[in-house]
């Protein structure tokens, strides 16, 4: 199933003021299909959207819950003309890969991922009640859409093993967001992989 979340006006991370976003029902509806209508996905990932992915964590650090959003269908409000996330099951245990496409006026994109890039450098480690302590590391994300960049989260949640990676690109005017979560592990490789099967979907 797949959720469209429409932010008609909002905050967007380090600005102090309100920020409209006039939403385009056909670009959203055509958002909606990309995700929802024979999704592209690497072997192994179910063809069947669900909810979207939700953090099942609260980062005290603002900049790593900027960067984790997007995929969670809350990616940055200025300039948003148009929004949809989904979440796909893997057949690795744990396996999930959440995907967010969000798409910009003039070339609020760029704007973006700049701002998302330099939080993701600002976001070491990832810490939480319960026992939940992730690192992160700065992966390189090389020949995927215009520009991209992602990381690898590793360490517990809730005392338990726990792996994320999170990588976000740009492709014309649309930003695609994607986070592969496991236990213990996850295939950086593969994550590439989704993230760059969902930039081809987007730009079809």
């Amino acid at each position: 199933m797949i959720v469209v979340l429409a932010v008609v006006c909002g905050l967007l991370a380090g600005c102090g003021g309100p920020v409209e976003s006039h939403i385009d029902a056909q670009a959203t509806a055509r958002l909606r299909e990309v995700l929802n209508k024979d999704p592209r996905l690497p072997d192994g990932f179910s063809a069947r959207s669900e909810e979207p992915w939700r953090v099942p964590f609260t980062p005290a650090d603002r900049n790593c819950r900027a960067v984790l959003d997007p995929a969670a269908g809350r990616a940055p409000a200025r300039a948003l003309t148009a929004q949809a996330a989904a979440s796909f099951e893997g057949d690795e245990l744990g396996e999930v890969a959440g995907v967010g496409l969000a798409r910009y006026a003039g070339s609020e994109a760029a704007g973006h991922i700049d701002d998302l890039a330099d939080a993701l450098e600002a976001c070491r480690s990832v810490r939480s009640g319960g026992g939940t302590r992730l690192r992160l590391t700065i992966l390189p994300v090389e020949d995927v859409g215009d520009e991209a960049v992602g990381a690898e989260l590793r360490g517990r949640l809730d005392g338990y093993p726990y792996a994320l990676d999170v990588m976000l690109a740009r492709s014309g005017d649309t930003l695609v967001s994607v986070v592969h979560t496991g236990i213990a592990k996850v295939d950086t490789e593969r994550t590439r992989q989704v993230l760059s099967a969902v930039v081809g979907m987007a730009s079809a």
